[in-house]
């Protein structure tokens, strides 16, 4: 179950990182060995058979203050309840890798609005109970609370137990990547989560801490071409399957853009990447399988997954923006060779604008009236109007069904 794998790795991980959590400090690395069984068996030495486990990703998670308003509770803020509706998607994967697109304020100061967003620290929490496993940092909001914003941020996420990647607190840090083993029909499978942006709202890199923030491409000091590399590196040290979140394109297009096609196309050829989770556009856009990939197998990419939860308006963006997605990623794990990423379904979820809660679109589609809902039958049917037709063009079906724990989250490792 959920709860079993994520205490077990969380377990390693104080194990292996028990002082990570300090301001400035350098996790310490943990010996654990990362390379996977060529042939691997049961505990009995018999040969082992196939399986397969999923990865679950969703949008981003934008905090504006009427959200963290919505999950005030007592003194404190407890997001739980604004995502309950798409818990099951979360605790249901092997692995759930969230986007937290805005940082979280340092010590002492208070949350904040568009355009510098700063989030209350109880959201790093709130994301580990309902079952995330890590997170993608690195966007165009990173750098809204500047360096001391990105400090606070990762103090927060080892202070609760969950990996990330994108942001960093010091130079050396910035060189990690993080690693997740999954035990999938007794073998053990590394996946490696990279994240990164071509995207930085006009803020610069900070002095002296440019390695802080993953900004690739134009505005960043690293390329596309440095993004393989560290996929490439990933391999070198264990990695199975290696996972790229990409925060990139334009606001409010449902199409990917030029730019995205061509960073996904590089990454594809590289051979390097089997599986990119797009955000930023803030609306849903398509899920396609690129030629290329490991072994020249594909890989999958889906565009943008629009919002997991915001305050962005219908009045000032529509109704797209009260849609997003969940993605799920199947990994068969064969007997002998490579996993490798088979499949990428999507999942179109919708947002309560009066209530800032989060539901599986197609539930509401189907009839369901959640109690804790306010949306009337022509709100719901607009959702469904701005996110189907965008899904459905190339004839792929919704996944209406929320995956079940088929492996255990063994391990877990920044290095």
């Amino acid at each position: 179950m959920k709860a079993t794998r994520a205490l077990a790795a969380a377990a390693l991980f104080v194990a292996a990182s028990a002082c990570a959590g300090g301001r400035g400090a350098d996790p310490p690395r943990s010996p654990t060995t990362r390379t996977a069984s060529p042939a691997p068996t049961t505990a009995t030495g018999a040969p082992q058979a196939a399986s397969s486990f999923t990865i679950v990703s969703g949008g981003d998670i934008l905090l504006h203050m009427s959200v963290n308003q919505a999950a005030r509770a007592g003194s404190g803020y407890d997001y739980t309840q604004l995502l309950a509706g798409i818990r099951p998607w979360i605790e249901g994967a092997d692995l759930a890798l969230c986007a937290l697109e805005v940082p979280i304020v340092p010590p002492g100061e208070k949350p904040s609005n568009y355009p510098a967003f700063g989030s209350p620290p109880q959201i790093a929490d709130s994301l580990k109970a309902l079952g995330w496993d890590g997170c993608a940092l690195a966007t165009n909001h990173s750098m809204d609370r500047g360096f001391p914003g990105v400090v606070s941020t990762v103090d927060n996420f080892d202070r609760v137990g969950l990996g990330r990647h994108g942001t960093a607190r010091t130079g050396e840090e910035s060189t990690r990547i993080q690693y997740y083993k999954v035990r999938s029909g007794g073998r053990d499978v590394v996946v490696a989560h990279l994240s990164a942006t071509t995207l930085t709202n006009g803020i610069p890199l900070p002095k002296g801490a440019e390695w802080s923030w993953n900004v690739v491409g134009s505005l960043g000091r690293r390329s596309v071409g440095d993004l393989v590399e560290d996929a490439r590196r990933a391999r070198r040290q264990g990695a199975d399957i290696v996972v790229v979140s990409m925060h990139w394109g334009t606001e409010y297009v449902s199409q990917p853009t030029a730019e995205q096609t061509a960073v996904g196309d590089q990454l594809a050829k590289s051979g390097q990447i089997d599986l990119v989770f797009g955000n930023h556009s803030h609306v849903p856009e398509p899920v396609a399988k690129l030629a290329g990939g490991p072994g020249g197998r594909g890989m999958w990419v889906v565009w943008s997954m629009g919002n997991t939860i915001s305050g962005q308006t219908v009045q000032n963006h529509g109704y797209r923006v009260m849609a997003g997605l969940m993605t799920t990623a199947t990994v068969d794990v064969p007997a002998k060779g490579p996993a490798r990423v088979s499949n990428l379904e999507w999942t179109a979820i919708a947002q309560d604008e009066r209530t800032d809660r989060v539901f599986q679109l197609s539930r509401l589609t189907s009839g369901e009236r959640p109690a804790s809902m306010t949306l009337s039958p022509a709100e719901i049917a607009s959702r469904a109007n701005a996110t189907y037709p965008v899904m459905g063009a190339d004839g792929s079906k919704e996944r209406v069904t929320p995956p079940t724990p088929r492996a255990q989250l063994i391990g877990r490792e920044l290095k």
